[in-house]
């Protein structure tokens, strides 16, 4: 096979992978603020259903995730009388935004809990709001602890990503197995191995800018032992 024939083939899907990826990614880190607040601050009811959804994004497989949007979502635009929304891609969209809100809750909310106690002590009796106290104390600091399990959450994602194959979104990993079927899979290798380079730069491009904001944010680390193992752990 002619590199220079299926590398174009497959970069003309990388874009629509990275849409997958950027829109899940997005979503889902709206999704994980808004399950660890209830968590955190044990709202009644609320925090027990943000919990059952954590539980859900942590225990399904994540195949099983699309499958369950993908054939889910149609049934509830259904009920507002929309029809022709739902199409693989955006399946895809919402079922992996869905699982990275759940895994990256459970990121977010051990980097809030490590923060030192005095600290939001502290910020209470200066009259802080619990948003104040967040963007101006806690939030630096918990942003810091979370930040190694955040890179692994991405990564963990665009790993994934390649499964929104098997609901019919053409993304890279569907282009490459068309690109295969066509050669009447002659050339498996060739093509797995640039498939394996094209993630492989995704995830280490991931991993540098990650990098470069812990080391920006560095002086915001709380010099206890609970946020040093914290963040140990998430590595």
């Amino acid at each position: 096979m002619d590199l220079s024939v299926m590398i174009p083939e497959l970069l003309k899907a990388l874009p629509l992978t990275l849409a997958i990826t950027f829109t899940a990614m997005v979503v889902g880190f709206v999704l994980a603020l808004i399950a660890t607040t209830f968590r955190v601050r044990r709202t009644p009811v609320v925090s027990q259903l943000a919990d059952l959804y954590v539980s859900y994004a942590r225990s399904v497989p994540v195949v099983l995730q699309l499958f369950v949007a993908f054939y889910g979502l149609p049934l509830v635009v259904g009920l507002f009388e929309i029809e022709d929304f739902v199409s693989p891609n955006v399946a895809a969209m919402v079922g992996l935004s869905l699982y990275h809100g759940g895994y990256l809750s459970e990121v977010l909310r051990p980097a809030y809990l490590a923060v030192e106690r005095g600290q939001h002590d502290a910020a209470d009796s200066l009259g802080y709001t619990f948003r104040q106290k967040m963007f101006r104390v806690v939030g630096p600091q918990a942003v810091h602890i979370a930040l190694p399990g955040y890179g692994n959450s991405i990564i963990y994602l665009i790993h994934n990503v390649a499964l929104v194959m098997y609901i019919g979104a053409a993304d890279v990993m569907a282009t490459a197995h068309l690109v295969m079927e066509r050669d009447y899979n002659q050339y498996q290798f060739e093509t797995y191995l640039v498939l394996a380079v094209i993630y492989s730069l995704l995830c280490l491009v991931t991993w540098l800018v990650v990098r470069f904001f812990e080391m920006r944010n560095s002086k915001f680390v709380p010099n206890t032992a609970t946020a040093k193992a914290t963040m140990m752990a998430s590595v």
